[in-house]
């Protein structure tokens, strides 16, 4: 077959929107000819033809295992978006087809044979090479594979399914790192290589950074069974495919900006590296301004740097984008609910909830309680506009819960607890629940961003403290109330320097231990929070002292997983401090 395009990876992207009608399905394809055309239909996905891809890539998924890979991967992508039996059934079917496919080009011996052998016999005819790609091929479907198994079964056979196939892949990987080794001594550097080289790069990368986030109690386990993770190394690897000439470049760019941006701030300090994002995110803007995924990151970017006006008006230009993967609005109402929630302006953020909790599946419990939340945060006349009954919210969250892999996910456990209050007949109602949920998706870090936003929250904090205090019959969850308002207030003073107020803030909340009654939470998430706090005066110590305390001392409270993540990196971070005994 002549290649697709004419060698398209070279060529300038905006004729594959116009070509694309003009290409016509290929009579045979050899291993070059399938990664050009798959590099076309990662073109046409970043330029939201999605529905195009999937149609140049269905004639050869069943016999080329790049087109195998590519087709599976735009509907894996989908399922886990949109959350539909149907889909992640499609792409469940559509995977199991796509591993067969794989394996028939797969050494028919054992792995480590066939790599020995690669190596030994230094040869580079075409079956050789197949082989070559298809263990990477073969690892990355077992990724998806696992992943759909995660989220479309409720029981833990499926949870030890996916797990074992993650293993699998895992050491498919090791061993295609050391024929890489290997081939790189022999001097090996034809296009073939290049693009085995950029799947193991990405698979590497992945995992020693997935791994490496993971708290070292669970890692511990990990090891024991054959696992490892380096960050840096991870780190490193991913940011080698990212500036090679690889098919998988963009896969490691979109990787990297994930870690960046959302991975570091929901499982970590909030510390990602925007000036590394906004370097791997310029060249793709350049080439792919109307693309959806690429938008969407740039508006990320936006609003992680404290920039909401701009974030709001790029998510705007995402939504504008494409009509085909409604999905990606949702991701966008997501993002420009929190956006206008930074900015205090309630009723758009409704808005944007309100239209979550009708078109999207994701999570029904988390969309109804963040609607009631951020409705609580508005006076009586201006919800009554809006039609909606609080209350009666907050009442619908417990029946909406989901589980994964048989377990309840994390913050529906939380929403539905603190949505409890509005039970009994005469509810007592949540203080600053918006503000709450925020701190969980550490949005704090953002607001901190900008100090006009922190000084507003903080008027906010000090309004819902009064209304306590002159509250004439206090309710049972008073001290609760009053230790979350310290906390918050806390980080709003942390973020404009005023750092001795801060602490008293956390410290008041550790003196109230013993009177805390159901936010047992709020006393080892103060601690992590005065251990940053002592880590920004330059108290590493005493920093390392207190994130220990909350480590070691504390268990089974309200999203504890998440806050051991976060502790994990806080004492990564400050592993390369000067910490001497005090």
């Amino acid at each position: 077959m002549a290649h697709v395009g004419n060698g398209a990876g070279n060529e300038d992207e905006d004729c594959f929107e116009d070509a694309f009608d003009r290409i016509p399905v290929a009579s045979q394809m050899d291993l070059h000819s399938s990664i050009e055309e798959v590099r076309v239909a990662l073109h046409l996905v970043l330029n939201n033809k999605f529905s195009e891809a999937l149609v140049l890539l269905k004639p050869w998924w069943k016999d080329s295992m790049y087109h195998a890979l590519g087709y599976s991967s735009i509907l894996v992508m989908q399922a886990a978006m949109t959350f539909e039996h149907r889909d992640i059934q499609a792409a469940m079917a559509t995977i199991k087809e796509a591993l067969q496919t794989c394996q028939r080009f797969r050494k028919k011996n054992s792995m480590v044979e066939s790599l020995s052998n690669l190596v030994s016999k230094q040869s580079s005819n075409s079956l050789r090479e197949e082989e070559m790609h298809a263990e990477i091929c073969y690892a990355e479907c077992l990724l998806q594979k696992a992943t759909l198994t995660f989220i479309q079964d409720e029981n833990m056979i499926s949870f030890i399914k996916g797990g074992l196939k993650v293993r699998t892949s895992y050491q498919i990987y090791k061993e295609c790192q050391n024929y890489l080794a290997a081939s790189q001594e022999l001097g090996a550097n034809t296009d073939s290589f290049t693009q085995f080289e950029g799947g193991v790069k990405l698979g590497i990368g992945s995992f020693n950074l997935m791994l490496s986030l993971l708290p070292q109690r669970i890692l511990r386990l990990l090891e024991f069974i054959g696992f490892s993770g380096n960050r840096s190394f991870g780190l490193a690897q991913l940011s080698e495919g990212a500036n090679s000439h690889s098919l998988r470049a963009i896969l490691c760019v979109l990787t990297l900006l994930f870690y960046h941006t959302y991975v570091t701030l929901i499982l970590g300090s909030g510390e990602g590296n925007l000036v590394e994002a906004e370097a791997l995110l310029e060249p793709y803007l350049d080439r792919y301004p109307n693309g959806s995924i690429i938008l969407f990151y740039s508006a990320r970017i936006a609003v992680l740097r404290g920039n909401f006006e701009k974030g709001q008006a790029k998510l705007q230009e995402c939504i504008q984008s494409q009509q085909q993967w409604r999905q990606i609005h949702h991701l966008c109402y997501w993002e420009l609910m929190w956006a206008y929630s930074y900015q205090q302006d309630w009723l758009e953020a409704y808005r944007y909830v309100d239209l979550l909790c009708k078109e999207s599946r994701w999570s029904k419990a988390i969309y109804m309680y963040q609607k009631a939340a951020i409705l609580s945060m508005l006076p009586e006349e201006e919800v009554q506009k809006t039609g909606e009954n609080v209350v009666e919210l907050f009442r619908q969250v417990e029946g909406l819960k989901q589980r994964l892999a048989g377990k309840s996910i994390p913050t529906e456990k939380f929403a539905i607890r603190k949505s409890r209050r509005y039970n009994s007949s005469s509810p007592v109602k949540l203080v600053v629940p918006a503000l709450e949920m925020m701190y969980v998706w550490n949005g704090f870090s953002i607001l901190g961003k900008r100090a006009d936003a922190s000084e507003s929250f903080l008027i906010t904090i000090e309004t819902a403290e009064q209304q306590l205090q002159d509250d004439p019959s206090p309710s049972e969850y008073l001290p609760d109330d009053q230790c979350l308002l310290q906390m918050l207030k806390g980080l709003c003073l942390k973020h404009l320097g005023r750092l001795l107020q801060a602490e008293l803030c956390f410290t008041q909340v550790l003196s109230s231990e013993r009177r805390i009654r159901y936010d047992h939470y709020l006393v080892p998430f103060s601690l992590y929070e005065l251990g940053l706090l002592y880590k920004l005066q330059g108290d590493f110590p005493k920093a390392q002292r207190f994130i220990e305390n909350a480590k070691l001392n504390y268990k089974d409270y309200s999203m504890e997983s998440r806050l051991h993540f976060r502790i994990h990196a806080a004492l990564n971070s400050l592993k390369g401090s000067p910490i001497s005994t005090p």
